[in-house]
């Protein structure tokens, strides 16, 4: 049997990760094997931020890798998700950019390395468990984090 990549061991450790998150991993597993988005609600592990894909990029630029959490989008929706901790939908409350669902949001999600129906892993989960902290994220999609209008620096 081949031995994984460095990339494929990280993906795998994401898959794991992710799947654990719900509370049937075993569905999310037939789901992705079978080339389907698999529903993980929000509220047991994580809560879903979500951001226009226009304001999320920049947003990633602004963050170091090591204090990104996963970050989800829909290629043809404009919309982003920022896996961010439990007590972040305070702390984003006040941020324009940004709306947290509530717990039990069912986020439709692909494994960490494939696009499933033009979902795609910006920054894949790698198992770690890092989540976005809500304050860096706020700083990076609040109004000194970005301009409103889209290439202007603020």
């Amino acid at each position: 049997m081949a031995q994984l990549t460095r990339t494929e061991a990280r993906y795998a450790a994401g898959d794991v990760w992710l799947a654990d998150c719900s509370a049937h991993p075993d569905l999310v597993r037939e789901a992705w094997h079978a080339d389907q988005l698999a529903p993980i609600e929000s509220g047991a592990h994580w809560l879903v931020a979500e951001a226009r894909l226009v304001h999320t990029m920049p947003a990633l630029t602004r963050i170091r890798e090591g204090q990104r959490g996963p970050v989800l989008t829909d290629t043809l929706g404009d919309v982003a998700w920022w896996l961010v901790p439990l007590d972040a939908a305070e702390e984003l409350a006040d941020v324009r950019a940004v709306s947290v669902k509530p717990h039990g949001w069912p986020l439709h999600c692909p494994p960490a390395g494939r696009m499933l129906r033009k979902h795609l892993w910006l920054n894949y989960p790698d198992g770690s468990g890092v989540l976005t902290d809500p304050a860096v994220l706020a700083a990076a999609l609040g109004p000194g984090g970005f301009s409103y209008r889209v290439g202007v620096p603020a």
